[in-house]
């Protein structure tokens, strides 16, 4: 990869980073997304299950659907994803359907990661389209973001058994 490339990488995951304080401010999991085409973002997305009631509604399928609108196709070829936490298994399908080119992402997902945790659903499964994989960029600051979230979770849970 390209020094252009990691100074774009980085540039696009700042703007993902913004999108995951959107969701934290409405008590969502602090997840951004963005999709990239031709350095044109085309869709946008954060975390908003809990308040749409909608369990898909996780960052990276709200920033497919919104591109697929954009561009009036559900196919998405020669485009990157930007996500802050490691894609999920349902998020991943859906990247694999939309044939997104490439996935970057900042921090891993331990328990529910798609990519290089948990899952590691590319590297064994038989998939008729395989995106590129990029990882750890702004990574600290992406945990960071998702750990402040859950310490802040923890505190007001502590806080309301005592009342």
């Amino acid at each position: 990869m390209s020094r252009n490339s990691d100074q774009t990488d980085v540039v696009f995951m700042r703007e993902a980073l913004r999108l995951a304080e959107q969701a934290s401010a409405l008590g969502e999991v602090p997840v951004g997304a963005l999709l990239v085409r031709n350095g044109q973002v085309i869709g946008r997305g954060f975390n908003q299950p809990v308040s749409s009631h909608d369990p898909t509604a996780h960052a990276e399928i709200r920033a497919l659907r919104e591109a697929g609108q954009v561009v009036a196709n559900y196919r998405l070829p020669d485009t990157t994803l930007y996500v802050t936490i490691e894609p999920c298994t349902m998020c991943l399908g859906a990247i694999i359907h939309a044939r997104v080119e490439r996935i970057v992402f900042g921090a891993p997902e331990p328990r529910y990661g798609a990519l290089v945790s948990g899952q590691k659903l590319l590297e064994n499964a038989p998939f008729n389209h395989l995106p590129a994989v990029q990882g750890g960029v702004l990574e600290n600051e992406c945990a960071s973001l998702m750990k402040q979230f859950f310490a802040r979770k923890r505190k007001q849970a502590a806080q309301a058994q005592q009342q």
